[in-house]
């Protein structure tokens, strides 16, 4: 099923009031990427939501694991655990933490925090797919922050070394760190460590689409998502203050009125 934009709309406005709720939560990394993740797991990916260990399954690491909220909503969404858990986020008796973990979540895959640790998991994991024959694809995401990260581009050498032409690597590229360190054009820099690699637009349902669902080459496959923090709720958009704020009693309202 291809999500309209009220269904987005109703996934973007629960995180808000999730994160509200629990005083917890990276709101806008979760709006950056929910597009791509909704396109993966509804359009892409082979997923077995009643039984998430099955060996046939494709696998989905979330290496940028501070936007945890939008992949526990949607996961919720696909049957994985009842959507009405995602209420008890952060709080003492609940599975769904901060990061992800793999021991407590369905379809949770690996349990990630510090960031650049996710990715050499996934080439890891694909490496493993490939010595057992197994044609189970691995899509991990990481984001632009990671990228400063020596283990990103240690793992994406082995990757090649190794050919694990069934691992694609999915950039959330929205600029959170160029005031920081300015990363330049990334398509030419996984290009130049031999990778397949294109740009996109990370909110383009079809574009994601297209780019995800390509017929594997004889590489590695990296994917550039131009995306925009906060991406939905006007307020965030963009905006450094919001990285990990939750939001106030009082400011929620207003937010939800101004979320897509």
């Amino acid at each position: 099923m291809v999500m309209d934009k009220t269904g987005l709309s109703k996934i973007r406005k629960s995180i808000i009031q999730v994160a509200a709720k629990s005083g917890e939560g990276h709101i806008p990394s979760s709006f950056s990427i929910l597009d791509l993740l909704w396109v993966l797991y509804d359009r892409v990916m082979k997923i077995y939501p009643h039984d998430p260990r099955n060996q046939e399954r494709d696998r989905f690491v979330l290496s940028k694991g501070h936007a945890s909220l939008g992949l526990y909503a949607v996961l919720a969404d696909k049957g994985f655990f009842p959507v009405a858990e995602l209420d008890g986020f952060c709080s003492i008796d609940s599975r769904l933490g901060g990061h992800p973990d793999c021991n407590k979540v369905p379809g949770v895959e690996v349990s990630c925090g510090s960031l650049g640790h996710g990715f050499p998991m996934a080439v890891g994991m694909a490496w493993g797919l490939k010595i057992a024959n197994n044609p189970a694809r691995v899509f991990a995401l990481v984001g632009d922050g990671e990228c400063n990260e020596g283990t990103i581009w240690e793992s994406a050498l082995l990757a090649v070394h190794q050919k694990l032409t069934h691992l694609t690597c999915i950039v959330d590229f929205n600029h959170s760190t160029d005031r920081a360190l300015l990363l330049g054009d990334l398509v030419d820099k996984f290009r130049s460590f031999g990778w397949d690699a294109r740009g996109i637009d990370g909110h383009d349902h079809e574009a994601i689409y297209d780019a995800l669902s390509a017929p594997a080459t004889d590489k590695p496959r990296a994917i550039i998502a131009e995306t925009i923090k906060g991406y939905g709720c006007k307020p965030m958009e963009n905006n450094p203050e919001w990285h990990h704020k939750s939001p106030k009693p009082e400011e929620v309202d207003a937010l939800l009125a101004q979320t897509i």
